[in-house]
């Protein structure tokens, strides 16, 4: 039986830091879907399918991560797709709280998926997509923060010249 999970987020870029936890999980489960949510209350730089496509290239040499998309509830995707986990990332204890309580009502929805929370290497603790987009719009090197699609796709969208 083959091991499913699903690793959800805005991913408005992808950063080290999710490519941490996307490739740590890759080693655990069989397959990982990253799956990019559109979160409502965000206004994100990039297009759903440009944040696609920045995974995908992102991600190209991790063989068992499919790149996908879904609106609704995190619950029914990963129902559709038979995943039995849920991945989620934690940096530090202020996103704990966060992280509990959607992992509960996860739960109450559907008991049988759990949800496994990978810490970040500390290297990447402070690191988040809003810092990175601040930092990019700004000229800053964000080399050590993004992987070089990113850093590109950055450059382009705040017309960043070097």
């Amino acid at each position: 039986m083959t091991s499913i999970a699903v690793c959800p987020g805005s991913f408005d870029p992808i950063t080290y830091g999710h490519l941490d936890i996307i490739t740590r999980g890759a080693k655990v489960f069989d397959q990982i879907y990253v799956v990019v949510l559109n979160n409502s209350s965000k206004k994100p730089l990039f297009s759903v399918e440009e944040r696609i496509e920045l995974i995908r290239e992102s991600t190209k040499d991790i063989p068992n991560v499919i790149v996908d998309s879904f609106q609704g509830l995190l619950v029914d995707y990963a129902k559709n797709v038979n995943a039995s986990a849920i991945i989620r990332g934690l940096r530090a204890v202020s996103d704990f709280e966060y992280e509990m309580q959607i992992t509960s009502m996860n739960r109450v929805l559907e008991e049988d998926i759990e949800t496994f929370f990978i810490m970040t290497n500390n290297q990447y603790s402070f690191l988040s997509s809003s810092i990175v987009k601040e930092v990019a719009k700004h000229g800053g090197n964000i080399s050590e923060l993004v992987p070089p699609p990113v850093k590109s796709a950055l450059k382009d969208k705040y017309m960043i010249t070097e």
